[in-house]
């Protein structure tokens, strides 16, 4: 593992189902921990510490290999650069991120599939950042006191993992720009 950039926790202001969409659960090929995910989401200025499923839910067994990373429009953060979730492809390296350190891991399959979704909407220190995730008992992220919590438990309020970039981004790769996105 090595060093990487410094998460935030920002607040969640708001949950809204938003209907069916397309949502990407990325399979790699080496066990990930409870608190290691990915950070997507859907502006270039901010995203959202995604856990992998390696935990028990009522209605889903542990999956240490998977992240369900949400809709396939998100970005990616992948070490100072973005791509889209829908770009992912079997044989990739993925970096995960564990909220002090990141590694690579290789990338068995990816699994695009229609779901339910939610938009969750974060305040960071007055950044507004937010992502589309499936509305499911799998799908979690890391809390300011290190445990994880399902989005069917998150509440307005909670204080949950993230990451501030800066905005402005061309084919994944930084450049200076004037940029709004919402």
């Amino acid at each position: 593992m090595q060093n990487e950039e410094s998460l935030t926790y920002g607040t969640v202001e708001k949950i809204t189902p938003i209907g069916q969409g397309t949502r990407v659960c990325i399979d790699t090929v080496d066990v990930l921990t409870p608190t290691e995910g990915v950070l997507a989401g859907n502006t270039g200025h901010g995203y959202v510490l995604i856990l992998s499923e390696n935990r028990e839910s009522n209605t889903y067994p542990p999956r240490s290999f998977r992240i369900n990373a949400g809709g396939l429009h998100q970005y990616l953060y992948q070490q100072g650069s973005t791509r889209y979730l829908e770009e992912v492809r079997g044989g990739d390296t993925l970096i995960v991120y564990n909220g002090t350190e990141s590694k690579g891991v290789p990338v068995g399959r990816v699994k695009m599939e229609k779901r339910d979704l939610v938009r969750m909407e974060v305040n960071a220190g007055g950044v507004r950042l937010s992502a589309v995730l499936q509305d499911a008992e799998s799908v979690f992220m890391l809390q300011e006191d290190g445990t994880a919590i399902s989005i069917k438990e998150v509440k307005e309020g909670a204080r949950i993992s993230c990451f501030l970039d800066e905005p402005g981004r061309h084919l994944g790769e930084k450049i200076e720009e004037q940029i709004n996105e919402f």
